[in-house]
């Protein structure tokens, strides 16, 4: 099914966005990590924009700092054409704008019943006139995510990981939010629920008019739900397409690396397609190498590569890759 959305419009616009943490590196001496390294794009309302890449690239801190859970170091963070700089616009974001968190197992308390967690942000933001219209609105963002009425009363560590992600996800819903960020909402599930939970994704995004950032490490995860997939490396973009287009041509080297780990169902596919493995690990964000940030496992990295940072441009209508030596590849 074709998801149709608003080709014109942003919803979010990230312009040069960083993320840096000061990290003890002895009793004296302080450095920053750069987590989140100049990155820029935008979704558009309606839109399901996929970040992929690998465990500690920055996918997860891009996500966080967008809601302001980070104080984001430096860059701006524009929401409906509106900056996002005073106390104000940041609660007001935060009306509008939510996340779903990876781990259904500690992002719920323990100590509170399905009824609170999902009431909690109706609670904080006064969003009902009594109790009766409050309870009203939980059962049904309940009903909205598969759960039953009777389920209210308990206590999350009564579910399964899949109901628990559910329960996570009535409690984004619960102020009528445009733009979700979904942090990894699936991979701490089975294979089996994984499907279910991502075609209520869907689901819910054809009903409610929801603009989605989905961060996820299993690409064809993220070619599902998709629209456009950005990856990253190290903190920061090297390529921006859409799904079908990054998945069928992708033209950063390592963005072919991720694609050609993805299995083939069909076995004479399979045999046929080539692996690229990559050389040696992936850097300390603490000592990152000058230049491209990728030209440590590279093939193809030249001097240039370690002189200078490759500017993430535009080189076909709609395709992002920042490589020095993308016109040769």
């Amino acid at each position: 099914m074709e998801k149709k959305f608003d080709q014109e419009t942003p919803l979010v616009d990230i312009q040069h966005l960083k993320q840096y943490f000061n990290i003890n590196i002895n009793a004296f001496q302080r450095r920053p990590l750069k987590a989140v390294d100049d990155v820029s794009f935008s979704i558009r309302r309606g839109e399901t924009l996929g970040l992929v890449g690998e465990s500690g690239c920055g996918k997860t801190t891009v996500g966080r700092t967008i809601l302001h859970l980070y104080k984001p170091t430096a860059g701006e963070i524009i929401f409906d054409g509106q900056p996002m700089k005073t106390a104000a616009d940041i609660k007001q974001l935060r009306k509008k704008a939510t996340m779903v968190f990876q781990d259904p197992y500690s992002s719920l308390n323990p100590r509170m019943t399905v009824s609170d967690i999902i009431g909690e942000p109706l609670d904080i933001h006064k969003a009902y006139q009594n109790r009766a219209e409050r309870q009203e609105r939980i059962l049904e963002l309940m009903n909205r995510v598969g759960l039953n009425s009777e389920h209210a009363a308990r206590y999350a560590h009564e579910f399964s990981g899949g109901q628990r992600q559910r329960i996570g996800i009535a409690r984004a819903l619960a102020l009528n939010p445009e733009f979700v960020v979904c942090d990894e909402p699936v991979s701490a599930l089975d294979v089996s629920i994984q499907a279910q939970v991502i075609n209520m994704f869907l689901e819910l995004q054809q009903e409610l008019g929801l603009t989605y950032l989905f961060i996820a490490h299993d690409i064809l995860v993220v070619r599902h739900i998709s629209n456009r997939i950005a990856v990253m490396y190290l903190g920061k973009m090297v390529e921006l397409a859409d799904s079908k287009e990054i998945y069928e041509r992708p033209l950063h080297p390592y963005t072919r690396s991720l694609m050609s780990a993805v299995p083939q169902p069909d076995p004479k596919i399979a045999r046929s397609s080539k692996r690229i493995v990559l050389s040696g690990d992936i850097p300390s964000p603490l000592n990152a190498p000058s230049g491209c940030p990728f030209r440590t496992r590279c093939a193809y990295a030249k001097e240039c590569c370690a002189e200078s940072v490759p500017e993430f441009q535009e080189v076909e209508p709609g395709h992002f890759v920042a490589c020095h030596r993308i016109k040769e590849l």
